[in-house]
């Protein structure tokens, strides 16, 4: 049997790259912290660290205990959440990133806060990087996330502990001054915008907007950088530069900007919705996937999340 006290301390060395810097993190002695690993090498029959004068690094076993240490955390933490519930009113926790709450989420809470006003719900903004460790810890019930471009965020037999449940693709488009020399245009290739600013809606997509740039042959230069797409095409607007905006956050009137599609392939986030693996039935948080889903006009359908 693997000893979960020690898994813990080989969580430490891996994170910190030293028996000492672990053990004073655990408030050990680094000697204490090497028995430990040593105690569980023996149980296991093999080395989960390789030594050396620079510190310690994992071997495949030791990368493959730290996984699973992860996942068992990852349970314990959303096991005490869930037993932390069960001791007051029944509770809701979403988390959402700005664009796709605001498109998504107020229809289908209208209906939801309805039909259960026993139930207190909680929206809490957050970018997928902190959405998802909330949602596998028990912090939160569901998230709505999304990813850029490439496979969604899935991979059978994985260890996340999540499912994501595709809602809607969401397409990216140019935005840019309406006197601008290429508004009007049916559509655009990235190459056409080499010479322009680029204003940021969101600061993840800068290093999307730079490799896209760089495989279109120009390095993209930047004008300005918010957390608010709504924001950023403002400053389009006052002519500060040009940005790229997902379809769904784009301004609902707005004379001063002419939106133009990208040619394909064109850019686009996938969005869907993120839910625990392995959780207490709660009929309330199904509920609420399969409204998303109606409101986006995607089919029910689950697979795991990686990240």
């Amino acid at each position: 049997m693997i000893d979960p006290h020690r898994l813990r301390i080989l969580e430490a060395v891996a994170l910190h790259g030293s028996f000492s810097r672990a053990a004073a993190t655990l408030r050990l002695t680094p000697s204490a912290v090497s028995q430990q690993i040593a105690a569980l090498e023996r149980s296991i029959g093999t080395a989960v660290v390789a030594r050396s004068t620079r510190g310690v690094t994992l071997t495949e076993a030791g990368r493959l205990l730290v996984d699973a240490a992860a996942v068992i955390s990852a349970e314990l933490r959303q096991a005490q959440a869930q037993i932390d519930r069960l001791a007051g009113p029944l509770r809701l926790t979403i988390a959402t990133f700005s664009s796709g709450g605001r498109h998504l989420l107020p229809a289908v809470l209208t209906r939801f806060v309805a039909a259960h006003p026993d139930v207190e719900v909680n929206v809490v903004e957050m970018e997928p990087e902190s959405s998802l460790p909330a949602v596998r810890d028990g912090a939160a019930d569901l998230a709505v996330a999304y990813q850029f471009d490439g496979p969604l965020p899935g991979r059978t037999g994985d260890r996340s502990g999540l499912e994501w449940t595709p809602l809607l693709a969401d397409p990216l488009s140019v935005v840019t001054p309406r006197n601008h020399r290429l508004a009007g245009k049916e559509s655009v290739d990235l190459l056409d915008l080499a010479d322009e600013r680029w204003v940021l809606g969101c600061r993840r997509t800068e290093a999307y907007l730079r490799r896209f740039a760089a495989l279109a042959g120009f390095e993209a230069r930047f004008a300005g950088s918010t957390s608010d797409y709504f924001f950023a095409q403002l400053l389009v607007g006052a002519g500060v530069g040009v940005s790229l905006i997902p379809e769904i956050a784009l301004l609902p009137s707005a004379p001063e900007l002419a939106v133009i599609p990208l040619e394909p392939p064109r850019p686009t986030r996938h969005i869907g919705v993120v839910t625990a693996r392995r959780r207490r039935p709660r009929p309330e948080v199904d509920l609420l996937v399969t409204e998303l889903g109606a409101v986006a006009g995607a089919p029910h359908r689950t697979g795991p999340v990686h990240r």
